[in-house]
């Protein structure tokens, strides 16, 4: 029987095919005469030769080895990992949407570009900007476009600001962020309840101040309750407000980035509106702005002229093009389709049960865990493992241990200025039933770390993969498969029996 944990190398015979193709009716190519003779190999590639059914069962007990939220509950906090709701897949699968070309001429995609348009407008009115670019393939790159609007705005008008104030609570993209568009992140830090201190913001505010990147609530799950006045204390200094919309999610229908004093927002599609999360992508990070920053936004922009949607890079200011294409196609089919299914009431009732749940879970976990924040949190809440730290068991170890019972663990060690951190989001998609035996599991942790803690020092215990020696993995990493080490094993192995 063929072990599912095998490589591929290790189930290749010679000789076998795992596809079957019609013969080319192109002709041959010597590829002699179309390359360099050093990028030209001496002997064939040693890729593994497996039969097509072999090659499924490789793949699928590979993606039966991965969690994802179809197949359990991941309280990832900060990243919202929600369900995908599969009729945004059938949408986005439409001959219509899938078999066209980004490349064809624009009276011949008019549905299309009117769903992008449609998708621009539904965003902007939910994040009370002015105007949505669709371009930017994530989040992340999503703040480096908000970034590059935000020197353009300030160089327009003649000043070279080389700033950008970070909370000490913020996603960890943004220092990065700001530090790859040129700019000096300086931290701002927390008060004694979690948000941004006030009196500390207005030390570092001053004329070289570019922007605030910010979210709300914050990633510890709180609402900044005096954000309008850190909205006018920015402003004052002719800075401008950055809304990372990592936790959109805890606001729809409710506030909006807009009404708070922002300038500039990015959304994560993979997070607040179902589009898949992970895996390397593709992702979606549209990003609003507000009127007096309209001039900046990348190019292309879709607009609608005459009863055409039409592509416009007629925009000598705009900051240019951020992504290939228009965006992630397919990705923005998928959040359309569900804001279209949801309708204002459903989105609204998104963060109400978000809330709802966060809130929920988090009165089922005190008991056992520090609470560093005691006031109601919104979408997603911080918990502290110091108190199993002093037992000798660390964050880390409990995280390993959920494996056992089939959770992915909720963010650790994130963000840094809680102790042992557990950031947990429970999302509105799951199910009271889910949750109490969340925390029900949760609470048998807690109770093993007083009475058995071995048994969570050396998990996991049912993983493919058990404990790994972490420093050894980072410092002698082992890259790629060597056959030769694989078959000294396996005669090693036979010595070993006959001996």
């Amino acid at each position: 029987m063929v072990e599912t944990n095998e490589l591929i190398f290790e189930v290749s015979q010679q000789g076998r095919v795992g596809y079957s193709l019609p013969e080319s009716d192109v002709g041959k190519v010597d590829v002699n005469d179309k390359f360099p003779k050093h990028l030209i190999r001496d002997t064939a590639a040693e890729l593994p030769e497996v039969s097509e059914l072999q090659l499924v069962r490789h793949y699928t007990a590979l993606s039966n080895k991965n969690h994802g939220i179809d197949n359990g509950f991941y309280p990832l906090g900060s990243c919202t990992m929600k369900y995908n709701p599969k009729i945004n897949e059938d949408v986005a699968r439409f001959e219509g949407f899938s078999r066209i070309h980004p490349y064809q001429p624009g009276e011949t995609v008019q549905g299309a570009l009117q769903l992008l348009y449609e998708l621009q407008e539904e965003l902007a009115e939910i994040t009370g900007m002015d105007a949505v670019t669709l371009q930017p393939s994530a989040g992340a790159q999503g703040e480096w476009t908000g970034l590059m609007m935000v020197r353009a705005y300030h160089e327009q008008k003649g000043e070279t600001r080389t700033k950008v104030l970070v909370p000490d609570s913020s996603h960890g993209t943004n220092p990065a962020t700001a530090s790859v568009a040129g700019y000096k992140a300086v931290t701002i830090p927390s008060n004694k309840d979690g948000l941004v201190d006030l009196e500390e913001l207005k030390k570092h505010v001053d004329s070289d101040t570019a922007a605030l990147m910010l979210t709300n609530p914050n990633t510890l799950g709180l609402f900044e309750t005096e954000i309008k006045e850190i909205a006018r204390v920015v402003h004052e200094a002719g800075g401008l407000l950055y809304y990372d919309g990592a936790n959109a999610n805890a606001i729809l229908g409710k506030t909006t980035p807009g009404k708070m004093g922002f300038d500039i927002v990015h959304l994560n599609l993979h997070k607040t509106f179902t589009t898949p999360h992970g895996g390397g992508g593709p992702g979606a990070g549209p990003v609003g702005v507000k009127e007096k920053l309209i001039p900046y936004l990348p190019i292309p922009r879709i607009e609608k002229d005459n009863g055409q949607y039409v592509l416009n890079s007629n925009y000598p200011l705009s900051i240019g093009r951020v992504k290939g294409y228009y965006g992630n196609f397919g990705i923005l089919v998928r959040a359309y389709t569900y804001i279209r299914t949801m309708g204002p009431d459903g989105l609204r009732q998104v963060s109400e049960s978000a809330v709802l749940h966060a809130n929920y879970l988090r009165k089922k976990l005190e008991p056992y865990f520090e609470a560093p924040y005691s006031q109601v949190c919104k979408h997603e809440f911080v918990l502290s493992g110091s108190r199993q730290k002093k037992l000798g068991v660390r964050t880390l170890d409990m995280a390993k241990r959920l494996l056992d019972f089939g959770y992915h663990p909720p963010t650790i060690y994130f963000p840094l200025n809680v102790e042992e951190c557990m950031m947990i989001e429970p999302t509105e998609t799951e199910s009271k039933e889910t949750m109490d035996a969340f925390a029900d599991v949760m609470a048998q942790i807690a109770k093993e770390v007083e009475e058995n803690p071995s048994v969570v020092l050396e998990a996991p215990h049912t993983t493919v993969i058990g404990r790994l020696d972490e420093v050894q993995a980072a410092r002698q990493p082992i890259l790629r498969y060597k056959k030769e080490e694989k078959i000294d094993e396996k005669l090693a192995d036979k010595e070993l029996v006959k001996s």
